[in-house]
């Protein structure tokens, strides 16, 4: 019999070879995505055809934009000599001229130095809120920015936000003089009411002291002179930046178990989530101000804002409230053990989580907010999709003009609101410690 061959073993390891062409680069992303099948094969050639006669038909009319011109007909007759008679081009030249009135509305161009200053302090108040790594201390600038931000862009005398803002202290002093005796609920109820007695009967007559003693202060800027991205701007960041602490109030609310407390936050909530924004812009317009003593002046603006932050924080509430209802019992039950009263437990334990599990739906909401700010039109305010580029399309230089404006204004919410986006997807990924 004869012998079998012992077993082969490799002494040298082979070179590695190059994988197929079909499985590396840009031809295996190409057949795994858009070639995978016979349907999917069918799907990318359509989209293919239909994104070829989008840019074929459209891309004309962008390269023949003009820039530089004072009307829509020396637009037309500019296209018409650089492309022949039947060329058509965009009308850039409309923007370049009313860039102006399309970011500040009628506010006055001496004074532009104003909006432009509140926009910068703006990013420099928010920046402790949106990055931690920031020191703590700036969040001081957060807190003052409101009050800065309206002597800016108002105007009037330097004492009309600081004794605004005295009525916070009020309630803050109220706060921490009653919450050991009488508990956090009734504290704060007592400094809300304190505060509310001050800005109704006190801040006038303090104002009208100072301003006698000292006046100084700013050209006042009447709110009918404000429009476009300024309006959009003062009313969007205003309401979405109360409507979230006033959000998370609810939502604990609607999960009490007091049931007056239960009871008045379900009814808010249902009240404005069952109601139109139009509804509410309405009667922020018509009816608030019967609702008012006689002689108040109540301006519109702000009472768009007070509805506004009404009607986004009654969605908020309910984003929240599903962040909550996510955490297990278990979270409730640690902060019980390590024995956390109610409102330890939720800013240490619950909210975090809850605020964390929300945030998309939170974004969201803003997003929604901020794009709804044009509603605000109807009211007769200037908003830059509808009021100012209709007064820009009623002059008789640009009548006819349709696309430019929209695409402009429509440009800068997109940047806005995509801006918002990206942030809210870098803070998903920065608190997903679960998941390290």
């Amino acid at each position: 019999m004869a012998e079998r061959n012992p077993a082969f073993v490799r002494t040298a390891i082979l070179p590695a070879q190059a994988p197929p062409l079909t499985e590396k680069g840009a031809i295996k992303w190409l057949r795994e995505n858009l070639f995978s099948g016979w349907f999917n094969t069918i799907l990318t050639l359509v989209g293919l055809w239909a994104i070829y006669s989008l840019i074929s038909a459209s891309l004309p009319w962008w390269l023949n934009g003009v820039w530089n011109a004072s009307s829509l007909g020396e637009c037309r007759e500019i296209v018409a000599a650089a492309a022949g008679p039947d060329a058509t081009g965009a009308c850039w030249a409309m923007v370049r001229e009313r860039w102006h009135q399309f970011l500040f509305g009628f506010y006055p161009q001496e004074q532009y130095w104003r909006p432009i200053l509140a926009f910068v302090l703006l990013f420099v108040a928010i920046a402790p809120v949106l990055f931690q790594a920031l020191p703590r201390r700036m969040m001081w600038l957060s807190v003052l920015y409101p009050a800065v931000a309206f002597f800016l862009l108002w105007g009037g005398p330097v004492w009309t936000p600081v004794v605004a803002m005295l009525g916070f202290v009020v309630l803050l002093v109220a706060y921490r003089l009653l919450v050991v005796p009488l508990g956090v609920v009734l504290a704060a109820s007592i400094g809300v009411g304190l505060a509310i007695l001050w800005w109704m009967f006190l801040d006038a007559r303090v104002v009208e002291g100072l301003t006698a003693l000292a006046p100084i202060g700013l050209e006042p800027v009447a709110s009918d002179r404000f429009g476009g991205f300024l309006l959009a701007l003062t009313i969007g960041v205003t309401a979405i930046s109360f409507s979230l602490p006033m959000g998370i109030l609810l939502a604990l609310g609607r999960q009490s178990d007091m049931f007056l407390i239960k009871t008045l936050s379900v009814g808010f909530i249902e009240f404005i989530r069952g109601v139109p924004l139009i509804t509410l812009l309405f009667t922020a317009s018509l009816l608030l101000q019967y609702f008012l003593p006689p002689n108040t002046n109540f301006d519109l603006i702000l009472r768009v804002i007070i509805l506004v932050t009404f009607f986004a924080a009654a969605y908020i509430a309910e984003v929240i409230r599903g962040g909550l209802a996510a955490l297990p019992r278990g979270q409730y039950e640690a902060a019980d053990a390590l024995g956390l009263d109610y409102w330890r437990a939720q800013r240490l334990i619950i909210m975090p989580q809850a605020l964390k599990i929300a945030i998309p739906g939170i974004v969201s909401t803003f997003i929604g907010l901020f794009k709804d700010t044009t509603l605000v039109a109807f009211v007769g305010l200037l908003d830059p999709l509808k009021g100012i580029t209709q007064i820009v399309r009623a002059d008789i230089a640009w009548k006819g003009i349709y696309w430019e404006p929209y695409i402009f204004v429509g440009a800068i919410f997109f940047v806005i609101c995509f801006g918002m986006s990206r942030y809210s997807m870098y803070l998903e990924n920065k608190l997903k410690r679960d998941h390290r």
